[in-house]
């Protein structure tokens, strides 16, 4: 053991020694050793940010499990808290490798754990528990008189991943699970908080530390220099498997076999991915699916073996293990396309190479994906692949510009250059937890008076933007819907309607779920669907295709049956967040035009004519051009929030004015109007907007109830779960104060400039 952990290593557990001997360490990471000195000699909270496989999880287990070894508690000792069942699977399995020798058990507890094993902890509660905060919020309904003796003598919290809860509801929900708890318990646990993917230390320490008084240290890591391989390439791609779905029908989905032959895009991708141990990140589920299913078809056409995998959240879970599984234990190649399911620190294996279809919607998601491969010493190794429709005719201006390519080299730039991470936005009315945890809290306590349920909901720390006067509104209204039920004695129960709601399993989670249908091939779910097809016709899951073979409605089971053949299947989502950062290094990209060592000789090219049509077009000066006519297009340079505020201020302010007859565009890339009269040029358009914004705006009487419940859904991705039970003029007051900054709006609109076509 080298002299720098020396002093840590004689104050860990024999049996953590032991542990370490056993797998051959010669030293302990920088990581672990100013861990321990900070458990060991200090009472604050910790937060770890360092590189996937840096030791992130044996740094906070190493010196909590000897605290523990050395004053036993007398219940469990440690809560941890993961996103995904499958990373609590991984770590489960991690942790009784380490904990072998010593006397101190540990237990996982999720909707896959059996009932036997919570008994089991239930009946004598002590170790380590690791839990989702969906099996979180169960535990602390159902089983509230219990907790004392769970949790009673708690000392440390670990949350893995915390850049997958911050800025989220399901954060939200994690925190004021650790509220309540409080009050269930006689010490004041120590919080671990575990990332590899955090820019400003300063938002994840108060994030951590929400609802307590100790502080937080961050270690100062000094990484290893990363060696990193980055290729990007592009493709024009005609073939029909690149066309939006509305332009498709089942009969163009019928592949003749000109139409079966792979294209230079998914060849060029199959070659990257040969003898490889590879995962293909896709955006999509969708894109994952399909990217699979042309990798085998084109493995097929080869003679080579079928390696391929699909990981996403609608494939069934025992598919989705043996994927994890063989990527782990095989010694031979293996490609996996996945979605955000496969970004966690789940353990893999060594993975030689990543490839990114499209472009990552973050830089946060660049890095988590980029950090699967590289272990051991190896190079960071990640291809990004795009494509474009070759188009026909002339296009469009805006149709001609390489977005997803620029955003590929945007998001690579500001990592390289700035290290710049997007920043979790924290919400001042996060109205859908407020109606949750109104909810769940009513639930653990079966009966509360008013003000209670107030002192209770109210005092958590993600609350304290809500007056009073809000929360009087929202209980009044979830009693006009018999959420929640006025008693005689003045008290508050659970509503005939709220108890549909609360005691449905599906409660617990907080974010939207889909209503799927589950999709069985020869008794064995394979995984989910949104919307089934007749029987007859074929679908796409799990990187193969199926015939649907009939469809239970009642039960929401699709039956099918194996085929040869690709169809695309489609699910439902909005568009991915991308912050404003982005936007702003795609414009200097274009007006810097420099060469990035990474391009290779097809992205070079399709680079070479974006600055050619910058130049001749102004897109690197000008934000609003004429296209002929009395058609005008935007370039805001905005992320999705920005340019949707945008589109809404030009209906609502311009749209009588300048007689629009109609707003298009692509989000959030660009805007395109069609002015019916008035100043049809790019000039008098911008003048008139500036104009416009520049006078007193009233938001709350500009605003209907439709624009509400649309801006919520483009600006979430998805409506947050519990909006539907919320009345319409706090969404509108939560919208108005979270997402709609008109200051940051006049100052951007301020700087465009406009083109008026010859």
């Amino acid at each position: 053991m080298s002299s720098n952990g020396g002093d840590v290593f004689d104050r860990l557990s024999p049996f953590i020694k032991e542990f370490i001997y056993r797998n051959n360490w010669t030293e302990l990471r920088e990581v672990q050793v100013e861990a321990c000195w900070v458990i060991f000699d200090t009472d604050a909270h910790l937060l770890l940010n360092t590189g996937t496989a840096s030791g992130k999880t044996e740094a906070a287990f190493l010196p909590v499990l000897t605290e523990l070894e050395n004053d036993p508690p007398a219940s469990v000792g440690v809560l941890y808290i993961a996103p995904l069942k499958s990373l609590i699977n991984d770590q489960f399995l991690r942790l009784n490798d380490l904990l072998k020798e010593a006397d101190i058990p540990v237990w996982h507890w999720h909707g896959d754990v059996s009932v036997s094993h919570k008994r089991k902890l239930l009946r004598e509660p002590r170790g380590v528990l690791q839990i989702t905060p969906e099996s979180f919020e169960s535990l602390l309904i159902n089983k509230n008189r219990d907790l004392v003796r769970l949790f009673g003598d708690l000392r440390f919290i670990i949350i893995d991943e915390v850049h997958s809860f911050m800025g989220t509801d399901r954060g939200i929900q994690v925190i004021c699970q650790l509220e309540r708890l409080n009050r269930y318990i006689r010490t004041s646990p120590r919080r671990i908080g575990l990332s590899a993917t955090l820019g400003d230390y300063t938002k994840a320490e108060r994030w951590l530390a929400s609802g307590t008084e100790e502080k937080v240290i961050t270690p100062v890591i000094h990484a290893a220099s990363q060696k990193l391989r980055l290729a990007v390439e592009h493709f024009y791609d005609s073939s029909d498997d690149n066309k939006n779905p509305e332009s498709r029908n089942q009969e163009n989905e019928e592949e003749s076999a000109e139409q079966n032959k792979s294209s230079a895009y998914w060849e060029y991708i199959y070659e990257k991915t040969l003898n490889k141990k590879c995962i293909i990140f896709a955006n999509m589920r969708d894109q994952a699916e399909y990217s699979i299913a042309m990798m085998r078809q084109i493995a097929e056409n080869r003679n080579t073996p079928d390696i391929y995998h699909v990981h996403h959240g609608s494939i069934s879970s025992a598919l989705r293990e043996s994927a994890e599984s063989e990527m782990k234990e095989s010694g031979g190649p293996v490609v996996i396309g996945a979605t955000l399911s496969l970004e966690m620190g789940i353990d893999i294996g060594q993975l030689e190479r990543i490839i990114q279809v499209d472009a990552p919607s973050s830089v946060s998601s660049f890095l988590q994906r980029l950090g699967r491969s590289g272990r051991r010493g190896n190079a960071s190794e990640m291809w990004f692949v795009c494509r474009e429709e070759k188009p026909s005719g002339l296009p469009l201006l805006p149709q001609r510009v390489p977005w997803k390519l620029m955003q590929d080299i945007a998001v690579i730039q500001l990592y390289i250059e700035e290290r710049w991470i997007e920043q979790p936005k924290t919400v001042k009315y996060p109205l859908s937890m407020l109606y949750h945890q109104t909810m769940s809290v009513l639930a653990e306590l079966g009966e509360a008076s008013p003000a209670l349920l107030a002192k209770r909901v109210l005092g958590m720390a993600a609350f304290t933007d809500i007056s009073f006067d809000d929360y009087r509104e929202l209980l009044q209204h979830l009693i006009k819907i018999d959420h929640i039920q006025l008693t005689e004695e003045g008290t508050m129960i659970i509503g005939l309607r709220g108890e549909k709601v609360v005691n449905n399993f599906k409660f617990y989670a907080v974010f939207p779920e889909e209503d799927d249908y589950t999709v069985i091939a020869e008794s064995s779910p394979i995984g989910k669907i949104e919307v089934p097809p007749p029987p007859g016709e074929r679908m796409t899951l799990a990187g193969r295709s199926w015939e649907v073979i009939d469809v239970d409605m009642k039960s929401k089971v699709v039956n099918v049956k194996r085929i040869k053949g690709r169809i695309k299947t489609f699910w439902g989502g909005g568009n991915l967040k991308i912050d404003n950062r982005i936007f702003m290094r795609m414009r200097e990209i274009l007006t810097n035009q420099k060469d990035y060592p990474y391009l290779q000789k097809g992205a070079q090219s399709r680079m070479e004519e974006a600055y050619f049509l910058a130049r001749n077009a102004g897109l690197d000066r000008y934000n609003v051009v004429s296209m002929g006519g009395k058609s005008v297009c935007i370039f805001p340079w905005m992320g999705n929030i920005d340019y949707y505020t945008v589109m809404l201020l030009i209906k609502k302010l311009c749209g009588f004015m300048l007689n629009i007859k109609s707003v298009g565009g692509q989000p959030p890339y660009f805007i395109t109007l069609k002015l019916g009269s008035g100043n049809a040029t790019s000039d008098g358009f911008l003048s008139e907007f500036r104009a416009a914004l520049n006078q007193p705006i009233n938001l709350e009487y500009m605003l209907n109830d439709e624009d509400v419940s649309e801006l919520k859904r483009l600006y979430e991705y998805k409506t947050p779960k519990y909006d539907e039970f919320i009345p319409l003029n706090l969404l509108k007051k939560a919208l108005i104060t979270d997402y709609i900054d008109l200051d940051r709006i006049r100052a951007a609109v301020g700087k465009w400039t406009s083109r008026t076509a010859e």
